[in-house]
């Protein structure tokens, strides 16, 4: 798969440079200020949050990051692969009164995938089934090489954060956009946010290091019908120079390096990443 992708980008590059495509379209209206709704600010700040995750809003910035993709309390929302539910804790209590919860998890029933993915899908729908803390959020399952996230035109947002860098190297991003595209209703907004490469960046290095420039993405968005609408920089991190030794992992909260440089990463903290909010027409 990995090589039927760059077999399918290398013709367009040959044309176009991808980031000078994306400089020569039209650019998005700037990000005002997000500002989080009462109700978000007191998901955020739940005592029923794992301590852990708090730890780590430093660098996610949930408040401003969700405000900023718009999420409302009485939309329907999906997740894509929320992996331990960092996400799940602040948006399904938000959602839970007036909205609908949608976390979107790799099928268990389909056989040869990772086993982490199975202990996540197992995970997800035991905490779900709290609906005193959840309400009527649900489990999603999906096949990985054909994704589909629910009835066509049933979502108002699509969230993904930290996933599209997967879907690139195991060459089935056009077929997760498509998936986004196809479960938004008209005016539906996509939210994402990943690791951001420096512009020019090869696609064997992005697949490597799990950093995307921002043109690629941009890129297989529009290729799916969407818009791009606004960008943000609420979790940039300057100090990251998007070259580690083992890519993004290197960082917290992978923090796959060498004991002795630890406190060289940690003073760094998590990625440099891009946050971008797509819409459907």
């Amino acid at each position: 798969m990995k090589r039927l992708l760059l077999a399918a980008l290398v013709p367009a590059l040959l044309v176009v440079n991808a980031d000078a495509l994306a400089q020569a379209t039209p650019a998005p209206k700037a990000a005002a200020t997000a500002v989080a709704d009462p109700a978000l600010q007191a998901a955020v700040a739940s005592s029923a949050r794992d301590p852990k995750n708090v730890l780590r809003d430093q660098y996610r910035h949930p408040a401003q990051t969700l405000a900023f993709f718009g999420v409302k309390p009485d939309q329907t929302v999906v997740e894509i692969t929320p992996g331990g539910g960092w996400y799940t804790e602040i948006l399904a209590p938000y959602l839970k009164n007036g909205g609908q919860y949608v976390a979107a998890m790799y099928d268990p029933a389909i056989p040869n995938q990772p086993q982490y993915r199975y202990r996540q899908s197992e995970a997800m729908t035991r905490r779900l089934a709290d609906t005193g803390v959840y309400g009527k959020a649900k489990v999603q399952n999906f096949d990985p090489k054909a994704p589909d996230f629910g009835p066509a035109g049933s979502a108002d947002v699509v969230l993904t954060f930290r996933n599209a860098h997967n879907w690139v190297d195991d060459g089935t991003a056009d077929a997760y956009f498509k998936a986004f595209f196809d479960v938004l209703k008209p005016g539906g907004t996509l939210g994402l946010v990943d690791h951001r490469a420096k512009p020019g960046t090869d696609i064997e290095k992005m697949k490597t290091s799990g950093y995307l420039t921002e043109a690629l993405v941009i890129e297989l968005a529009q290729k799916a019908g969407f818009k791009l609408d606004a960008k943000s920089e609420i979790n940039a991190n300057a100090k990251d120079t998007a070259d580690h030794p083992n890519g993004v992992w290197t960082l917290p909260p992978s923090n796959q390096h060498d004991a002795k440089d630890d406190a060289n990463y940690k003073a760094i903290g998590e990625s440099d990443r891009m946050t971008m909010r797509f819409v459907k027409p």
